[in-house]
């Protein structure tokens, strides 16, 4: 992605790091961004001449398999039903949810919902209590255990790592 919106927080450009200034620090607006690049990854595969070659040229079109990598795309596939699917669009389109790091999950205020712009029949799919302070303490929302909800397929790194985030509670 190489829109300012994005490319203002990559390292390099400013000297700061994607997904916040220090490690362990989100930045304010990381809901926002990560929104707005799953909503412009449903986009692209309609709009963007992605497969171009000697004997065609032009967008995908809506039959296509997406693959969200972590909480950062978790709100692909929660995006993909509400916004597409309900209105006809991307019907044969599939979601494969990639688990890279079970650590990182997009935990947010509870109350952080109403941002995203879902009807509030997946809000259960986001619903999650913890034990951690960060970024407040009990309810929140949880991106990725969306994203693994609302996933036609869900897969891991490599075969060990998916044994492991099985393996027991404290692991995944």
């Amino acid at each position: 992605v190489d829109h300012p919106f994005f490319l203002e927080k990559v390292w390099g450009k400013t000297q700061s790091k994607i997904y916040g200034p220090i490690a362990g620090e989100d930045y304010q607006d990381n809901q926002l961004r990560f929104s707005l690049f799953c909503q412009a990854a449903l986009e692209a595969p309609r709009a963007l001449n992605l497969n171009s070659n000697e004997y065609f040229s032009g967008p995908y079109g809506e039959d296509v398999v997406f693959i969200a990598n972590d909480w950062h795309t978790a709100l692909l596939p929660c995006y993909l039903k509400s916004l597409y699917k309900s209105k006809g669009i991307y019907e044969t389109a599939k979601v494969a949810f990639c688990i890279h790091n079970i650590a990182y999950q997009g935990r947010f205020a509870f109350a952080d919902f109403s941002l995203l712009n879902l009807p509030e029949e997946f809000k259960s799919s986001f619903d999650f209590i913890d034990g951690y302070d960060k970024p407040v303490k009990g309810r929140k929302i949880n991106w990725m255990k969306a994203g693994i909800l609302e996933s036609d397929k869900i897969l891991t790194v490599s075969p060990y790592y998916a044994q492991e985030l099985v393996s027991g509670e404290d692991k995944g």
